[in-house]
């Protein structure tokens, strides 16, 4: 397998930190995003009608029962195309910008700080532009997976009902939960992608560089998973929220207002729902990205993310 990943390279050979090298960055974002994100829309579906309605299913696996029982496999994956380009716009931003924050902190401004202080600050950074792109097609998704029946049943109708309805503004009422919940959900990931690739590579008991590409993705995938955890429970309660506001805002209602609203019902308990779920997914979906990101760096002929 290395050897047909080697075999597979191009020939040309991308300059660190070049144009063409954030570039990549950008692409590889786009892959590793979009069809993971889409992968796991059955999880993302009971999930969010559970943080919405808890009484709604008992199980997840009642849950998917009875969709698939009225509506079939088109049920279990309903939103898919919102979650499709939403999530391929997020990453690009997500990774793309986070490899240029991290290569302007840590060796342009300030090449002597703290590693750590220099992922947190570039993930966060990357994420507030990212969050920008995934705004509208959150709502869009959030909103058909929570109404029953559906506010829209694709992604075109729902995007023409809320501008229709609400203006392109109503595309963005749920910017600043997202802001809440991806910022930090992004400062972990990164932050402790970075550190636990770090402390793989010290536990092996030999530089990065002495791994070929395949050991090096394999790495990638275990500090991947570990990040997904710490991701997950950090950014929960923002994700009850953003799916409460997006589907339970009344019109002419601020964001904060709201939100003390929403708590009002629901509680701090109520910003846990469906935690559990949300780590299996997030854990193995931060895996698969930190998997996929890192082949298609190492099939370019760059080196994988972490561990320098």
């Amino acid at each position: 397998m290395a050897g047909k990943l080697e075999a597979m390279k191009p020939q040309r050979k991308i300059e660190m930190f070049s144009g063409s090298y954030f570039a990549a960055c950008t692409l590889g974002g786009v892959i590793a995003c979009g069809p993971t994100h889409t992968m796991v829309t059955p999880l993302d579906l009971v999930k969010t009608r559970r943080q919405v309605d808890s009484s709604l299913y008992k199980s997840n696996v009642q849950a998917w029962r009875m969709i698939y029982s009225k509506e079939g496999i088109r049920g279990i994956f309903f939103g898919w195309s919102p979650t499709f380009v939403g999530y391929a716009f997020q990453g690009a931003g997500k990774y793309g910008f986070y490899e240029v924050f991290k290569y302007i902190y840590g060796d342009k401004l300030a090449p002597g700080m703290n590693k750590t202080i220099v992922y947190l600050a570039a993930s966060a950074s990357a994420e507030f532009l990212a969050d920008m792109a995934l705004c509208p097609w959150e709502a869009i998704k959030v909103r058909m997976q929570t109404t029953v029946p559906p506010y829209a049943q694709n992604l075109r109708e729902g995007f023409s009902k809320i501008v229709a309805q609400e203006g392109y503004a109503g595309l963005y009422k749920g910017l600043y939960p997202l802001w809440g919940r991806q910022i930090p959900y992004t400062m972990v990931k990164f932050a402790t992608f970075e550190k636990a690739v770090e402390q793989i590579y010290k536990t092996l008991g030999k530089p990065k560089e002495s791994f070929n590409g395949m050991q090096q993705i394999g790495v990638s995938f275990l500090g991947g998973y570990i990040a997904g955890i710490g991701c997950a429970v950090v950014s929960h309660p923002a994700d009850v929220m953003v799916s409460k506001l997006n589907s339970d805002r009344k019109a002419g209602e601020g964001a904060g207002q709201a939100m003390t609203r929403i708590y009002g019902n629901i509680g701090f308990k109520g910003l846990w729902n469906g935690l559990p779920v949300r780590i299996v997914m997030i854990g193995t979906l931060t895996a698969f990205q930190w998997l996929i990101y890192d082949s298609f760096k190492v099939y370019l002929g760059l080196p994988s993310t972490g561990g320098h």
